[in-house]
């Protein structure tokens, strides 16, 4: 864990999982860029050698990444898409060490725009696919915006779906919380 962090809430605990799978040269995928935060995780941990891609459908939210990858000097191993997270498969290769979901809306945006429960099981499909062995999807749930609950029951369907033969998955809660607080699900690709 980064210094002064906790594990309160789904995203310092998704970053806690990313730090334990992501290493220099690996590739990864931010499929909801929002604000920049999670691709630049992912971009300090694959380094130079690696590359991220960062989706977002909002001008605002590539805007606000960039700028912000610009700031911490990591922008050169980012490919910013301004796209729906459903069309991930037309842009990255197999072999991801990690992909970061973070559903809902743009925190300090508009928040009639929220993802989309259909659009977002299609992306996690391609995603899971996208995965090498050992990699990781992390999803962060809300349900406490209009059409959360609705999402987090498609992708608990989805993730119900998954073989376990070749996937894992996790659903993380605090217990100490809100019903409606923010939770994480972990899927990882089985090795070998």
């Amino acid at each position: 864990m980064a210094k002064n962090e906790s594990l309160r809430g789904a995203v310092p605990l998704s970053h806690f999982y990313l730090r334990q799978r992501v290493r220099p040269g690996d590739r990864a995928l931010d499929a909801t860029c929002g604000n920049g935060f999670d691709t630049l995780l992912l971009a300090e941990l694959a380094g130079e050698g690696g590359e991220v891609w960062a989706f977002d459908v909002q001008p605002r939210a590539i805007a606000a990444t960039r700028a912000l990858l610009e700031r911490e000097g990591r922008l050169a191993t980012v490919h910013l898409l301004e796209a729906g997270h459903e069309r991930v498969s037309e842009f990255v290769p197999v072999g991801l060490a990690a992909a970061v979901f973070n559903l809902g809306y743009l925190p300090g945006g508009e928040t009639s725009l929220v993802t989309d429960p259909a659009r977002t099981v299609t992306a996690l499909t391609q995603a899971a696919k996208l995965l090498k062995p050992g990699g990781v999807v992390t999803i962060a749930l809300y349900t406490g915006h209009e059409g959360g609950p609705e999402e987090a029951q498609a992708v608990h369907e989805w993730g119900a779906s998954l073989p376990p033969r070749e996937y894992n998955v996790w659903c993380s809660r605090q217990l100490n919380r809100s019903p409606v607080a923010p939770y994480l699900v972990l899927v990882e690709k089985i090795r070998g």
